[in-house]
């Protein structure tokens, strides 16, 4: 039995199938996706959604969608679905599907009248190639299968209309054909496997609208190109594929190509397995180089969700070589900046205050999964680096102060993950002295005294403990207000506001807080933020308390971390409580993770959303898969998983 799948009684409902999605893609860049209906309701959706740097830093839709047609006796079955404009949907297709999973690829199931058609799909692994595979499992008559493609070509932050511009023009190439639609587009090549007769009628199919885009405040509403369509006949237990890509194949080499790809797919069988696939679609490989997706669709390279992102996404599912190749990537990307270097790799915002102090926090997970001494050997050398690098005020905005901790300008430029902004300034402007930035500093140099031990250097060792113990003094100073900690001080302001950062001070291997003022922290955010689905951005008791992600560019903005729930914080949070409840809060933990299986569900099935609206239900928004959530709970779940082998111990 399927572990993610569902029936006719929910596909045909189009107010809930609408809302759920699938996600898979080539570790390379491209992507596809749609709802679980292939009714496109974004324009980030498509079949093949690729990154073209020869043009700029967005991916581009080439292949919106696939109609298929099944013909019998010369009726015609159009399966497809797309919502036009008054929300009129044609050809309504979805009346048509009797089963969709996910488990291992995504797979829809057909039924009209007798026949049965099976459709799958899958993307050849970093290439930028979808392949569709239909099998014919009933059919008493002879069939003929019609698929109607329709093209985009056109950024995903983008849409388009009716043009001159377009290049209708095609090329015939082995059992397909090949567009171009727009200058400087690679060729979107598209195949069969078996013969079929490409019919030529270009036209624009008018009024598409993308209702999520509608709700977010964007432009929704698109026009597409349909060049015409391929038709084949297709046999009972004879599978066709169909394949789109920026260049061809062998037509010889297709159904083949199609079996190899399906035998490299992890089946999705339970909450783990499925949280585990998630967190290989999030790994690209550029060139020689290896990076993780922050999130898809709309972010990429971004250093300090990456940085989050990566422990959780590889070794708490045992994966080291996927740390090390990506680290190794990091690793460069940070000397080039202390260094002054021109940049030689994609990550983007590398400069932010936090990211350095991340990129330790990362070492430092490592040494704890695999040793502390391996952790020296590959990586002491940038470690004690960065500390000398920050120690001597080298960075732009991070700036070492008398007492020990960092100060960072941030009333201009968001210098946090809080970075949402209003007319390019921080709507939540945390400047100064901030309370995560500080505790990663503190538990940053006590792992760097640790590390230079190791390698042998005592006298450097204990000089960065030394400074460690004036770091730990002032923050207490600073930040504790006698029940938990100030989000942030900047010229004497403390900000008062009850926000998730302050947990960092308590889960970090190295806290600056003694034991009760550790539990007092852990306890008003369990009792002031903490929901089923993460920890709150803002406390309900704030004035500036906006619970849901709603309404248009601005407003969203606004919200966006003055009360919706993040989950991904909930990886510090569950440190934190087993740090101070131990065996006795593993079943609380458990019960709050537990909840999170029903999710998987919900808006991108299998993987899991960027936030959640701050009050039940908690419904999720943003980004369709979010590298640092998926992460988190995966390392959340090893920590509750290392805490009850000690009990069994």
């Amino acid at each position: 039995m399927s572990y993610l799948k569902f029936d006719r009684v929910l596909l045909t409902n189009l107010e809930q199938s609408l809302n759920k999605e699938f996600l898979r893609t080539n570790m390379s860049g491209a992507y596809a996706s749609s709802s679980i209906i292939d009714c496109n309701t974004r324009k980030y959706h498509g079949l093949l959604v690729v990154p073209i740097p020869e043009i700029d830093r967005d991916n581009h839709v080439l292949l919106s969608s696939l109609d298929e047609t099944v013909i019998q006796h010369n009726a015609e079955f159009n399966l497809g679905i797309h919502n036009y404009r008054d929300n009129y949907f044609s050809p309504k297709g979805h009346k048509y599907i009797r089963e969709f999973h996910i488990d291992g690829i995504p797979t829809t199931i057909y039924r009209i009248g007798g026949v049965i058609l099976k459709k799958e799909r899958i993307f050849k692994v970093n290439e930028d190639k979808i392949l569709i595979r239909y099998t014919l499992l009933e059919a008493h008559s002879p069939t003929t299968l019609r698929l109607k493609p329709f093209l985009a070509f056109r950024s995903v932050n983008n849409i388009t209309y009716e043009n001159n511009a377009i290049n209708t023009d095609y090329q015939e190439v082995n059992n397909g054909v090949s567009f171009c639609l727009y200058k400087n587009y690679p060729n979107l090549v598209m195949q069969t496997n078996i013969k079929s007769k490409f019919v030529s009628s270009p036209d624009w199919y008018k009024g598409i609208e993308y209702y999520k885009e509608q709700e977010r405040g964007y432009d929704y509403v698109e026009d597409l190109f349909v060049p015409g369509y391929f038709e084949l006949n297709i046999k009972k237990d004879e599978p066709v594929v169909f394949v789109a890509g920026t260049d061809g194949i062998s037509t010889k080499s297709i159904k083949s190509t199609f079996e190899n790809e399906v035998k490299k797919v992890e089946q999705g069988d339970n909450f783990y397995n499925c949280l585990k696939n998630a967190a290989k679609e999030f790994y690209i490989k550029k060139n020689d180089d290896y990076y993780m997706v922050a999130a898809y669709p709309w972010f990429k390279f971004r250093s300090r969700d990456s940085l989050i992102a990566l422990p959780g996404c590889s070794l708490a599912i045992d994966n080291k070589q996927k740390f090390e190749n990506v680290i190794d990537t990091f690793t460069r990307a940070i000397d080039d900046f202390m260094s002054k270097k021109e940049k030689s790799t994609l990550l983007r915002e590398i400069a932010l205050p936090d990211v350095l102090l991340w990129y330790i926090w990362n070492i430092q997970q490592y040494a704890l999964f695999v040793s502390m001494e391996s952790a020296a050997e590959k990586f002491g050398n940038i470690v004690l680096n960065i500390i000398n690098f920050i120690r001597n005020r080298k960075h732009p905005n991070l700036f070492l102060q008398e007492n020990g901790l960092l100060y960072t300008d941030g009333k201009q430029k968001p210098v946090t993950w809080m970075n949402a902004v209003e007319n390019d300034l921080p709507i939540t402007p945390r400047s100064g002295y901030v309370v995560e930035i500080n505790a990663l500093w503190y538990n940053d140099l006590c792992f760097a005294a640790e590390i230079a031990k190791i390698m042998g250097n005592q006298k450097q060792s204990d000089m960065i403990s030394y400074r460690a113990n004036d770091t730990k003094n002032s923050f207490v100073r600073k930040f504790w207000n006698g029940t938990y900690l100030f989000d942030f001080v900047d010229n004497g302001y403390p900000d008062w506001e009850v926000r998730p950062n302050m947990i960092f001070a308590v889960s970090l291997p190295h806290s600056p807080l003694d034991k009760k003022q550790q539990k007092s922290v852990v306890d008003i955010v369990t009792k002031e933020l903490l929901t089923v689905r993460g920890l709150r951005s803002l406390s309900p008791k704030s004035g500036m308390y906006r619970p849901n992600y709603i309404g248009g560019h601005l407003e969203r903005n606004r919200n966006y971390h003055n009360g919706p729930v993040w989950a991904w914080i909930l990886g510090a949070y569950a440190e934190a409580y087993v740090k101070i409840y131990r065996q006795s809060g593993i079943s609380f933990l458990r019960r709050i993770f537990a909840t999170f299986e029903s999710e998987l569900k919900e808006l991108t099935v299998g993987t899991l959303s960027e936030l959640y609206d701050g009050n039940p239900p908690f419904k999720g928004h943003g980004a369709m898969s979010y590298a640092p959530t998926v992460a988190e709970i995966l390392r959340a779940m090893k920590i509750i998983e290392n805490e009850e082998l000690k009990i069994e111990n």
